[in-house]
């Protein structure tokens, strides 16, 4: 897992899913830190436009370019829907937040060749 946190961290393009209402979300904080790391960030919400001025997309799938790692802080049961995307969409890496896989999402990663991590919070890695 070291190595793939490694290899994650080293990329420069991320879409985040979740929510951002407001500043004490993970999804929110996560854009905040990554931005400031100077990636590009996408963040995703079909409940939001935008995220302090920057555009914000209703699915992975609407987000017009290529991402190296999508960031997910969702339910397992939205976490689904956005592993489907991202296996159309030829995503190789996923970082699941706590909280946002189960077994069936690990598996459908691991059985679709999208490198994935779990149970270690991207917050803590990053810094």
């Amino acid at each position: 897992m070291e190595n793939l946190v490694k290899d994650f961290l080293k990329q420069k393009k991320f879409a985040v899913v979740g929510s951002f209402r407001n500043e004490t979300k993970y999804a929110y904080k996560i854009l905040k830190t990554l931005i400031k790391k100077g990636c590009e960030v996408y963040p995703v919400n079909p409940s939001c436009s935008d995220v302090d001025g920057v555009k914000c997309y209703k699915s992975v799938s609407e987000v017009p370019f290529n991402v190296d790692v999508v960031n997910v802080v969702t339910p397992p049961s939205v976490t689904e829907t956005i592993m489907k995307e991202c296996r159309e969409k030829s995503i190789k890496r996923v970082w699941l937040q706590p909280g946002a896989e189960n077994e069936a999402v690990i598996k459908f990663c691991h059985d679709n060749g999208i490198n994935v991590i779990y149970g270690l919070c991207v917050m803590l890695e990053a810094l």
